[in-house]
């Protein structure tokens, strides 16, 4: 009876962590090249109060054991990475991703790895992120620039009055053997790990990576109607393992009241 107390709080603290994971995928709906996450759990241990297949006094064997499971518990929080919907801005310097990839910023020191395309130009005419990060390799256009066109295979050319070229750049993309191992760092920015492997530089639209395009931004991939589905879900069970929990409470509570 006891045992079926902590089982039920360790369910109702499994499904807390997933109201979690659900109301920041929500909440960063409308982020820029934002990955929602998924909470996967797994069960914890068992008490064997009888082995299958063990031998019956009378010469045959059990064939179904007894287990008793001891609850649940978080196992991982995992991003996924498909595709969200594109949306057209018409400014130059917002750039899509559309398959496999990401850009690489530099955050002081740190070279760091994003998904969100929304760059613009510092002080110095460099590219960078909304928080003044640096793609890399650093791109630096003209003051005397008024056009901006990129190739699906990254070629960034900057165009100066009567079409004359200024300069060509190119942007390269970044892959990893497992990008569910990134760590988010907040800011849209993401940190390679042990899980994740070292990044994987390439040209866009070549062995697998994707391709770029300008004027357009990658959304992020939440679909409100599964999250709010995700949401109930998570409630009921919440609510059923708070069920449980009171019932083996009120059958404590008779065994205390047996005897008085």
């Amino acid at each position: 009876m006891i045992r079926g107390v902590w089982t039920a709080a360790s369910g109702m603290a499994a499904q807390q962590l997933g109201i979690d994971v659900c109301a920041n995928n929500l909440a960063n709906s409308n982020t820029t090249g934002f990955k929602k996450s998924r909470c996967n759990f797994q069960d914890m241990m068992y008490q064997t109060l009888l082995i299958a297949g063990a031998p019956t006094p009378g010469g045959g064997q059990i064939p179904v054991g007894i287990q008793a499971g001891m609850g649940t518990r978080p196992a991982s929080v995992q991003k996924v990475f498909t595709q969200g919907d594109y949306v057209e801005t018409g400014n130059s310097l917002d750039i899509a991703i559309e398959g496999k990839g990401f850009f690489k910023v530099l955050s002081g020191d740190e070279e760091l790895y994003t998904r969100a395309g929304n760059f613009t130009l510092d002080s110095e005419g460099y590219i960078t992120t909304a928080n003044g990060d640096r793609l890399q390799p650093e791109i630096s256009l003209p003051a005397e620039t008024v056009l901006i066109t990129l190739q699906s295979n990254g070629t960034l050319t900057a165009y100066g009055s009567g079409d004359t070229i200024l300069a060509t750049e190119q942007i390269n993309l970044y892959t990893f053997p497992n990008p569910a191992g990134l760590y988010a760092v907040g800011r849209n920015l993401l940190r390679p790990t042990e899980g994740s492997g070292d990044p994987i530089e390439g040209t866009p639209g070549t062995e697998g990576f994707g391709t770029v395009t300008n004027n357009f931004l990658e959304m992020s991939n939440v679909s409100i109607v599964d999250e709010m589905v995700t949401m109930i879900i998570v409630q009921r069970a919440y609510e059923a393992n708070s069920k449980a929990l009171q019932t083996a409470d009120n059958m404590l509570q008779m065994a205390n009241n047996v005897k008085r």
